[in-house]
């Protein structure tokens, strides 16, 4: 199954600053890039005939009920094509309809969840849908058998409450420290925030919370993931907080490997 890269530029869910809508067109920038290649560390040519495709950007409307709507008919297209979706966010609000379309076609898969933060919130500034709150849908809708989060540092009590409600396998960073690491099953969604990652590797992000993981720590996740990966997301890079297109380049890296990893 060829893995294809699908634009989700939306961000009107983001609950402090605007600007990850224009990550996608950044992050295809370097991809392709002929500054580099397309062959993975794992010795995957994605370049290689049927192996990635790129499907574009979806037309998502600014209305939140809508854009979800474009995101999960933009999803179930390429699954229904044969396609493994891996959605270039936009911020962590458009991981709630890709899931929705995932589900429709697998059913209820297990998620890993890279992210500083828990997403875990019942509702955030008025907004059930906020960025901060998608998995809070995701699970209390039935349409993940596991949630694993790795990396997070900035949980609140509320988030907290929510991680045990929904008996999410919680590895934060104290836990990666000492030597965690998660033990996963299949079929396998995976949604990459780039705050996981340490802002020093990855400054472009609206929300920085140091203390994060190394980009070698993140590609050493991703390659250890078991298949098959059916789709994936990476999501909140935003260019308007990058510091000389480093967190580009980052996010090009992450979803390079982790396609590479979809397409085995």
């Amino acid at each position: 199954m060829r893995v294809t890269l699908i634009g989700a530029p939306y961000d009107a869910a983001s609950s402090f600053l605007r600007g990850a809508a224009e990550a996608p067109a950044k992050i295809r920038r370097v991809l392709f890039s002929p500054a580099g290649n397309l062959w993975t560390e794992l010795g995957a040519d994605l370049g290689a005939p049927g192996t990635l495709e790129d499907a574009g950007d979806l037309a998502v409307p600014e209305g939140s009920a809508a854009a979800r709507a474009a995101i999960t008919t933009g999803v179930r297209a390429v699954l229904d094509r044969g396609g493994r979706p891996l959605v270039l966010g936009g911020d962590h609000a458009v991981t709630l309809p890709v899931i929705e379309g995932v589900h429709a076609v697998h059913g209820p898969v297990a998620v890993l969840h890279v992210d500083a933060h828990p997403d875990l919130y019942d509702e955030f500034e008025g907004d059930r849908y906020s960025h901060a709150c998608p998995f809070a849908r995701i699970m209390e809708a039935g349409l993940a058998r596991r949630l694993v989060q790795v990396g997070i540092r900035a949980a609140t009590g509320h988030q907290r409450e929510q991680a045990r409600r929904f008996r999410v396998e919680t590895i934060d960073m104290a836990a990666w420290v000492a030597g965690a690491r998660p033990t996963l099953d299949v079929p396998l969604y995976v949604s990459v925030d780039l705050d996981g990652l340490d802002p020093a590797f990855a400054p472009g992000v609206s929300h920085r919370e140091p203390g994060g993981l190394s980009v070698r720590d993140l590609i050493a996740l991703l390659h250890a993931l078991p298949a098959p990966v059916v789709a994936a997301d990476v999501v909140e890079y935003n260019p308007r907080r990058d510091v000389d297109g480093v967190t580009a380049v980052v996010a090009a890296k992450v979803v390079k490997e982790l396609a590479g990893v979809m397409a085995r």
